[in-house]
């Protein structure tokens, strides 16, 4: 309805475009973590990266001058920060990634559609968004789609079941966390840019969980330096491109589109996971998958198109 007015059609476009490009680059996770995880914990695979961008978001910020006057107009909103990066993207990336550890990546693909169900509604109750019968019905398409592309997972023994269970928890509240982050972001928005506002938040982030990982995995350090060039490329990958590039484009995205839309396109990223694996590693796509990137694609088009024409 509004989109077009107040943004213009070419930057919605622009908005869309950033999307996409965020949601491939969020596909490649699995296959990154995948590869770290024989030589670092699950804490240092969540972290590490994370650190590592922070510091090159410092490096940036400063190039850019007025770095001392940004921190200072970050240190007034702290409380929002420090929101933004412990219920945000602390609990986000722990939790997935000590989840998927403890469950498996089916169960993560899976539980990740409950990203932006929880989104739309953290948006209905922070940001007052409205939550048309078109969105519920565009969410609630996109599920089904997702669950079409889920392979369907197997019985497991009692024992690995429990501990099965304690993992999918922790893939739920690490879905919430990402959730948050990405409607509560919109508000540090009206004041910092995008750049700032992912710096910050992982600069607290980075504050309060290193003291943790030194605690609970005390031979991180040590097992960074084994790591082979292939791992040091996911690590990079992990670093610039998924907490990095990926995020920026998220947060510009939503300076121009309601946080439900953009919520609504990680739904995208399985799609893009499976084309993923039918290109680079020749895996086959079932009917079925087929049949739910299709669902997904149309939910997702569908939305986009009409949303702002209600």
């Amino acid at each position: 309805m509004f989109l077009i007015r107040s943004f213009g059609r070419g930057q919605f476009l622009g908005a869309i475009l950033m999307l996409l490009i965020a949601n491939l680059l969020w596909a490649g996770q699995g296959v990154a973590v995948k590869l770290l995880s024989g030589r670092l914990g699950p804490l240092a695979i969540a972290l590490f990266p994370l650190y590592g961008i922070t510091l090159l978001g410092s490096g940036l910020l400063a190039i850019h001058g007025n770095l001392t006057e940004r921190f200072r107009a970050a240190w007034r909103y702290r409380r929002e920060f420090f929101l933004a990066g412990i219920c945000g993207q602390l609990m986000a990336q722990v939790g997935m990634t000590l989840g998927v550890s403890w469950s498996t990546a089916s169960n993560g693909a899976i539980l990740s559609l409950l990203i932006p169900i929880f989104g739309a509604i953290i948006a209905v109750w922070l940001l007052r968004e409205r939550l048309s019968l078109l969105r519920v019905s565009a969410l609630l398409m996109g599920f089904a789609g997702v669950i079409l592309l889920s392979p369907i997972h197997r019985a497991t023994s009692p024992g690995t079941r429990v501990h099965e269970i304690a993992g999918n928890w922790l893939i739920a509240i690490g879905c919430f966390g990402s959730a948050f982050y990405n409607v509560y972001s919109k508000r540090l928005l009206e004041h910092f840019n995008g750049l700032e506002t992912l710096f910050f938040s992982y600069l607290s982030t980075t504050v309060f969980s290193l003291p943790i990982l030194f605690l609970l995995e005390p031979d991180c350090v040590r097992n960074l330096s084994r790591l082979t060039m292939t791992q040091w490329s996911a690590f990079s990958y992990l670093a610039i491109l998924l907490y990095g590039v990926s995020m920026v484009l998220f947060l510009r995205a939503i300076e121009s589109v309601d946080t439900i839309l953009a919520s609504a396109s990680l739904y995208l990223m399985p799609i893009f996971g499976v084309a993923l694996a039918f290109t680079i590693l020749r895996e086959r796509i079932a009917p079925h998958a087929l049949l739910g990137s299709g669902i997904v694609l149309f939910a997702t088009l569908i939305l986009f198109r009409y949303d702002y024409a209600l």
